[in-house]
């Protein structure tokens, strides 16, 4: 006990004498930083963020303006909540600030970094984001591979069916439901039977624990001088994780090498061991072949999981919106037949509701933080180099100046000529996805994944919650914004022809 008192208190010297220097060293440039509250000695305002920081980050932005400024630990954190200084990150200075200051832990599962997430902006960067955005998710590419995702939906409907009148997890169905299409457009067919479904049940546990170890806060992070301590064990923990989802993308990848695996259906693991840069001749590395993968999978999987239970919630509040929706699959679809992804277009109300969803839930409230590769001004502000500058879309989506009534959920404010306002981020009060250079790589998938399962379910099924309950909007802040209670509903079919639900 008396060796960890003393290393608590030399780490506190330490910490103080390094954060005395670094405020001598601002006060000393007379630079002209954002106002901010003032925090404790040494941690900041690290104790007044409380759970919900993207809460606690509106009201601070209602005190001090759209654009402050926290000193938590050793790190500077700007706040931005406006669409004019949002503007000014993400296309006036869009190069100085397409950089990242990754966690400890997302360095974990991210190969050191070297993923489209969080690769510094230069010629690799460039070259990740054109295969990942323009080339594997191509309209091309996302349309062959359709079956995949086709199948494992199928097989969710006929799960859901044998739970007809019982109650189930909505959170935990578009989890299973989302995972297993994105395993199965990384290796389609390469994996069958017993060693198929082993190898799948470990990777979605291995990812479960990946994103709950990626939610927890990290001291480390806010001093990072710690981080050769891992104090709580994070950086071991997370390792340890990136290294089972390493080895199976690793068996996968040697299983469809060795035997020269040919499917009918080509998947995401086929693209990428047969790209070829069109402009240098290059094949891609297994260590970007896996940082790829893993890109899909944690940024697609919790997203798209969440969007979806979010929107159920917002629906079963809202009943008379979820009977203008089913009422729209009807009518395009038919109650013979089951939804198809070409539907989408014809479908302006859903999309609607799910754009309403997100304006309120935004899968990432602060998105990724941008780091400015060097001192910069913003709205006549210095920001300096190495800030942690955060885009508050969540509040930005639910401010008065901005919105009509913005705590409603009405999305008849997307339908008309206001349907023009989508995922882009060229509209700087609505940014779900991000904006700029560094906007969500993996918008296109996601958002055919999100439109295809909601159309189905609730094309497929009537939805109630239990007697005597009422869903809530309660939130927990995480890796992604999730419901802080999880939404139970009970099914039941809503089409008449029983053999489409097998």
């Amino acid at each position: 006990m008396a060796v960890i008192t003393l290393y608590t208190v030399l780490i506190a010297v330490v910490a103080m004498s390094l954060l005395s220097l670094s405020f001598k060293k601002l006060r000393s440039t007379k630079v002209k930083l954002p106002p901010g509250p003032y925090g404790l000695p040494l941690v900041g305002y690290l104790p007044f963020l409380g759970r919900n920081i993207h809460q606690t980050f509106m009201e601070l932005a209602n005190i001090y303006g759209p654009i402050y400024k926290l000193s938590i630990g050793q790190k500077l954190f700007v706040l931005i909540s406006c669409p004019t200084l949002a503007k000014e990150v993400v296309r006036d200075h869009d190069i100085t600030f397409a950089n990242r200051n990754p966690t400890i832990a997302a360095l974990a599962f991210s190969f050191g970094g070297k993923d489209i997430a969080f690769t510094p902006y230069g010629p690799e960067w460039r070259m990740l984001r054109r295969i990942f955005v323009h080339e594997m998710q191509s309209n091309a590419n996302l349309d062959a591979f359709y079956a995949l995702r086709r199948n494992q939906v199928k097989k969710s409907i006929k799960d859901v069916y044998g739970k007809n009148g019982t109650t189930i997890d909505v959170g935990m169905l578009a989890y299973s439901t989302v995972i297993n299409m994105i395993t199965s457009m990384f290796w389609g067919g390469t994996l069958e039977g017993d060693i198929g479904a082993n190898i799948n049940a470990q990777f979605r546990d291995a990812v479960s624990e990946l994103l709950i170890i990626w939610g927890k806060p990290n001291i480390s992070d806010f001093f990072p001088f710690l981080a050769s301590f891992d104090i709580q064990g994070i950086q071991g923990d997370m390792k340890r994780a990136s290294r089972w989802i390493e080895n199976i993308f690793d068996f996968v990848i040697d299983q469809r090498t060795k035997n020269n695996t040919k499917i009918s259906n080509k998947d995401f693991l086929d693209f990428l061991l047969e790209f070829k840069d069109h402009e240098t001749g290059k094949s891609l590395s297994r260590p970007q072949i896996k940082a790829f993968l893993a890109d899909i999978v944690i940024g697609g999987t919790g997203t798209t999981s969440t969007s979806f239970e979010w929107t159920m919630a917002e629906l079963m509040l809202h009943p008379e919106v979820m009977k203008k929706t089913q009422e729209e699959l009807t009518e395009v679809v038919g109650d013979a037949n089951v939804v198809e992804e070409y539907h989408f277009h014809k479908l302006p109300y859903l999309q609607a509701v799910v754009k309403e969803t997100l304006r309120l839930h935004p899968s990432a409230p602060l998105l990724l933080p941008r780091c400015p590769s060097q001192s910069c001004t913003l709205g006549g502000y210095t920001i300096p180099k190495g800030a942690k500058v955060f885009l508050n879309a969540w509040a930005m989506h639910r401010d008065s100046q901005l919105w009509e009534n913005p705590y409603e959920f009405r999305p008849e404010r997307f339908v008309g000529d206001s349907n023009k306002l989508d995922f882009s981020g060229n509209k700087f009060h609505y940014i779900p996805f991000g904006s700029g250079r560094r906007m969500c790589a993996g918008l296109h998938l996601g958002e055919r994944m999100l439109m295809y399962t909601l159309a189905t379910f609730l094309h497929m099924f009537h939805w109630k919650v239990p007697d005597g309950e009422k869903p809530d909007t309660g939130e927990k802040f995480g890796v992604v914004l999730e419901k802080s209670t999880p939404l139970i509903v009970i099914p039941t079919p809503r089409l008449n022809n029983l053999k489409l639900y097998h």
